[in-house]
């Protein structure tokens, strides 16, 4: 793997400390401001709001730019954010810099993927985005609780402070490491845009959102379902999400090895699975043993979506596919809020903590139901293609009554036939 993988996946483990570390120190937040728990939420909030706008908003300014310079620019803007929220001197400034920083996240991911997959060989593209998104999956395991155990013990602003300099680090090695690649010719934004015209990119998007958000309807309320139902002690939650952030990093890692070849199977299998396991963490979730088992697989086989997702969008707006990649890690977001908000909906109808458990699970079941959709309509107009290809083998040379050849009749051009079935 070229060593400018290594670049992009200490940014990502930068930007995957700042968006998850807040929730362990809203507490010390929300006393050092005066301002309630839920206030406090805000801060979450604000930021996955922030990438869902940010991410084609970034990505359609820095259209002008090499995609590089265009990576640099968002690690600065990551830094100035975690400077801003070290520093605020009130909520409101705290929330500006978290808005700040969350306008970095999706167009850092987008681009990031699209010159990840531009480092290697077509063969390994999926293996590369993977190799990014390690550092946003590590980051679940070492950073937010390092973080968290610092922000507690030392203060959250030093915390804060910790990862700018993450973003520093991560903007010098992209600097001396990721290669000047040249801005695609030819292609602009309206070519970018264009490309929310392919169902299939549309489709794979769905899927990112409904896939994902099956993990965030249970990982939202893990604590009350952990602490309430399973009996696990409040100082063991941070056990337990360590645990689910050892699954993000195999299964970030097992979707990144099998993607390139087995891309669709793979969406198949893991999406599931993923509705199956959900389902059943509503008895597990009694059980402390099967709990932490089911927490693991959730995260493992959330994961292990990522990066066939993200190259099926690539795949499906090849030749613009900047933009729908920023937007599609954006559509993560959108999951993490949509599950959220349906959670909290069957909990407040009084259904029991257990509840956004069976939500995960039929967001999963549908986000496969769109998979099986997805490939049966690549297979139609992939036959359809065959079938002008077909066509095409019939036009001969016109020619006179006797014989005399007075031209070429042209055939008509092909249906492009979209990526290869996987």
């Amino acid at each position: 793997m070229p060593l400018a993988l290594l670049a992009l996946a200490v940014g990502a483990f930068g930007i995957g400390t700042t968006e998850f570390v807040i929730m362990g120190l809203l507490p010390e937040v929300a006393a050092d401001f005066g301002v309630s728990i839920p206030t406090s939420g805000l801060l979450v909030t604000g930021y996955a709001l922030g990438v869902v706008v940010g991410a084609p908003l970034m990505t359609a300014l820095g259209s002008k730019v090499s995609r590089k310079r265009m990576l640099m620019l968002l690690m600065g803007l990551f830094v100035v954010g975690n400077v801003l929220s070290a520093l605020a001197p009130t909520f409101g400034m705290m929330l500006t810099g978290r808005i700040v920083a969350s306008l970095a996240h999706g167009a850092f991911f987008g681009i990031g993927s699209v010159v990840a997959a531009g480092l290697v060989a077509p063969d390994k593209k999926a293996g590369a985005i993977a190799m990014m998104f390690t550092g946003l999956t590590v980051a679940n395991v070492v950073g937010v609780p390092g973080g968290t155990l610092i922000g507690q013990s030392i203060g959250w602003r030093t915390t804060f402070m910790i990862v700018a300099l993450l973003g520093v680090i991560g903007l010098a090695g992209i600097a001396r490491l990721v290669p000047d690649m040249p801005k695609p010719q030819g292609v602009r934004l309206r070519d970018e845009v264009a490309a929310f015209k392919n169902a299939q990119v549309l489709l794979a998007m769905a899927m990112t959102v409904l896939g994902f958000g099956g993990v965030f309807a249970a990982i939202t309320y893990i604590t009350p379902m952990m602490t309430e139902v399973a009996g696990f002690a409040d100082t063991s939650v941070t056990w337990l999400l360590v645990l689910f952030g050892v699954g993000m990093v195999g299964g970030n890692l097992l979707g990144g090895k099998y993607a390139d070849r087995h891309l669709m199977p793979l969406l198949y299998t893991t999406l599931t699975a993923l509705a199956v396991v959900l389902a059943l963490f509503t008895v597990t979730a009694h059980h402390k043993v099967l709990a932490a088992i089911s927490i693991l697989l959730v995260g493992a086989l959330g994961f292990a979506t990522v990066p066939p997702l993200q190259k099926r969008v690539l795949d499906q707006a090849h030749g613009a596919p900047t933009l729908a990649s920023a937007v599609n890690i954006g559509a993560f977001n959108l999951g993490n809020a949509l599950a959220a908000w349906l959670g909290g909906m069957v909990i407040a109808a009084g259904m029991g903590l257990t509840a956004p458990n069976w939500v995960g699970a039929v967001l999963a079941a549908a986000a496969l139901v769109l998979a099986v959709l997805s490939a049966f309509l690549e297979r139609r107009e992939s036959r359809g293609g065959s079938r002008v290809l077909a066509g095409s083998t019939a036009a001969e040379p016109a020619t006179t009554a006797g014989g005399t050849t007075t031209g070429t009749v042209t055939a008509p051009e092909p249906a492009p036939v979209t990526a290869a079935h996987r």
